[in-house]
C-alpha cells in the first residue's frame, strides 16, 4: 500500500498537472509527462475546472456589487475564464468548426484543424458558444446561482473529457492527444464522480439527471462524428466537448430557473 505521504504528492502532482493543461497558471508538475502521467492525471481536469469556474463566480459576484447588470456581469465573467484558459478550449472548438465543415478529405480536415488562423466555420462557432453562454448566465441573473451553475459547468464539462479520450483512440500518431495515452479506467471513474457530485451539488438531482444526459449524447455524437471524419480524437476534438458541456449545462440551469 502506497504510503500516505507519497499519495498526497501524487495528488498534488496530478491536481497541478491538470491545472497546468487547462490554465495558464504557473503550476506546472513536478511529475514528468513521460510514461502515461498525463493520461492518468485526467482524474483531476474536473477539479481545475472548479477553480476555473470559481474565479467566474467571483468576478459576476464582484461585478454585480459594483452595481453592473447581468449581461454586463455575464460578458465579464466569460472574459475571465477565457483570460484563466488562454481561450484553450475556445480554439479547440473554433478549430474544430474550421476542420470538420471546410476540409473534404481527411487528410485536409487534420491539416486546417492544425492551422492557427481562424476561418468562418470557427468564427461562427464561437460567437454562437459566448452568445449562448452570455446568456444563459444573464438569465440566471442572480450571483449565487451563477456561482452554482458556473461551477457545475466547468466541472462537469472536464469531468467527461478521460472518458472521450479513452473510448476514441486518437486520430494522429503525434501531437498532444496521442502522446497523452489513454487514461485507466480508475482516473474514468473518479473524473466521472466528481462531475457527477458537482452537478448534484449544484444543481440538484432533476437538473444533474438532464445535464448527464445531454452530456452524454453529446459526447456520443461527437465521437461518432469525429471518428466518421478523421478518424478519431484529437486535442480540438477534447475542447469542442468540454465548450458543448459548458454551454449545455449553463443552458440547463438557465432555463430551469426561468421557469421556477
Amino acid at each position: 500500500m502506497m504510503p500516505r505521504a507519497e499519495l498526497l504528492r501524487d495528488v498534488v502532482a496530478d491536481l497541478r498537472m491538470a491545472a497546468s493543461f487547462v490554465t495558464i497558471l504557473p503550476v506546472a508538475s513536478s511529475k514528468s509527462a513521460a510514461d502515461g502521467a498525463i493520461a492518468r492525471s485526467t482524474w483531476a481536469l474536473p477539479v481545475a475546472g472548479l477553480m476555473v469556474g470559481l474565479a467566474g463566480a467571483l468576478v459576476y459576484k464582484v461585478s454585480s456589487r459594483f452595481g453592473l447588470t447581468p449581461n454586463l456581469a455575464a460578458l465579464l465573467t466569460l472574459a475571465t475564464t477565457a483570460l484563466i484558459t488562454g481561450a484553450l478550449h475556445e480554439d479547440g472548438l473554433a478549430d474544430t468548426a474550421d476542420g470538420l465543415g471546410g476540409g473534404r478529405t481527411r487528410e485536409r480536415k487534420l491539416e486546417i484543424m492544425r492551422d492557427s488562423r481562424i476561418g468562418t466555420y470557427g468564427v461562427c462557432a464561437l460567437i454562437l458558444s459566448f452568445g449562448l453562454r452570455w446568456s444563459a448566465l444573464a438569465a440566471i441573473a442572480n450571483p449565487w446561482a451563477v456561482a452554482l451553475a458556473l461551477c457545475a459547468a466547468h466541472t462537469a464539462a472536464r469531468a467527461g473529457v478521460p472518458a472521450l479520450m479513452s473510448l476514441v483512440p486518437p486520430a494522429r500518431t503525434d501531437g498532444l492527444s496521442a502522446s497523452a495515452g489513454s487514461p485507466p479506467g480508475r482516473s474514468v471513474a473518479i473524473a466521472f464522480a466528481v462531475g457527477t457530485l458537482a452537478l448534484a451539488l449544484a444543481l440538484g438531482p432533476g437538473k444533474a439527471l438532464v445535464s448527464l444526459i445531454l452530456l452524454s449524447l453529446a459526447g456520443l455524437m461527437l465521437a461518432r462524428l469525429a471518428i466518421r471524419q478523421i478518424g478519431g480524437q484529437t486535442g480540438d476534438i477534447l475542447g469542442t466537448f468540454e465548450q458543448t458541456g459548458e454551454i449545455l449545462i449553463l443552458l440547463v440551469a438557465a432555463s430551469f430557473r426561468m421557469g421556477g
